[in-house]
């Protein structure tokens, strides 16, 4: 199997202990992308989403004969998971039982749900340290038609002046579809029910001197808005991990960027399995060292 996973290994050494299944099956019709390139893709850009999954629960999108068919989440570890993928127990009300979640803390566990065709990668917003208390604020933004991505990145950025005045220093990603994902790191303590309260707030706030901005979820679907999502600042909730890809047909990437290219002419579609490994920027380098408080 060919792949430059970087860091001085070679795809071999990588794949020592990941049983590999399939290779030539296609995932992504559309650009032919099979599971192999899929698995490529996470060698190499490991060293990136890597320090994102460490002690995060994970949620996998799982697309075992690829996109346009059957897809599935697991929250569960599947039967069969190998002892180096690393498990954390969570009682759920809601299942009534013990929910085994995955925990991607290392390279060989990376592989192993690439090989499951688990093509997104979803992360709980605290970490196994302290599940009860988020690190990341996450505001969610799309748009109904008519508007579009450039409407988006409008918002986007009234979102970041509004939260600089705040004090705040936020991080935007693509969401890998539609929209875009505001981050703010957060330092220890913060509590998910005053997170959220402090991002219905902003919604609120931007949605009243801003036209077509909903701040409530009744509107969140009303044709010609942008919702400012708040409800994802929930414990048990997660965004899509910072590189993951995305079941989509152009098999885009849920790719960090700078705030400067967010411009118009600027497309979510442009960030792809194929282009953001070509990305020499890190537009998110800091971002532990940047954990910040948000008052009640």
């Amino acid at each position: 199997m060919k792949g430059r996973p970087g860091r001085g290994q070679e795809p071999e050494d990588v794949l020592s202990r990941v049983h590999v299944t399939n290779l030539n099956k296609v995932l992504y019709p559309v650009p032919g992308i099979t599971k192999q390139q899929v698995i490529e893709y996470y060698i190499r850009i490991a060293p990136k989403i890597l320090p994102f999954l460490n002690n995060r629960l994970l949620t996998m999108h799982r697309y075992p004969d690829g996109v346009g068919k059957t897809d599935f989440y697991e929250k569960d570890a599947p039967q069969g998971t190998p002892g180096y993928v690393d498990i954390f127990p969570v009682f759920s009300r809601t299942a009534g039982r013990e929910v085994r979640f995955v925990v991607c803390n290392n390279l060989d566990t990376l592989l192993w749900i690439a090989n499951l065709a688990s093509l997104e990668l979803h992360i709980s917003l605290s970490g196994t340290g302290s599940y009860d208390n988020p690190d990341f604020l996450l505001f969610d933004i799309d748009p109904e038609p008519p508007l579009n991505f450039e409407d988006v990145m409008q918002v986007a950025h009234i979102v970041r002046r509004h939260l600089e005045q705040e004090g705040l220093v936020p991080f935007v990603k693509t969401s890998g579809k539609k929209g875009l994902h505001i981050i703010v790191p957060l330092t220890t303590g913060h509590r998910f029910d005053a997170v959220r309260a402090f991002a219905h707030r902003t919604g609120i706030a931007i949605a009243k001197d801003t036209p077509h901005v909903v701040s409530e979820f009744p509107h969140s679907r009303d044709p010609g808005t942008i919702f400012i999502d708040y409800l994802q600042n929930a414990r048990g909730k997660t965004m899509v991990a910072p590189y993951s890809l995305r079941g989509s047909p152009g098999a885009t990437v849920s790719a960090p960027v700078n705030w400067e290219e967010l411009v118009p002419g600027t497309r979510a579609e442009d960030f792809t399995i194929r282009t953001v490994l070509l990305r020499e920027k890190e537009p998110w380098r800091g971002i532990f060292d940047s954990r910040q408080t948000i008052r009640d």
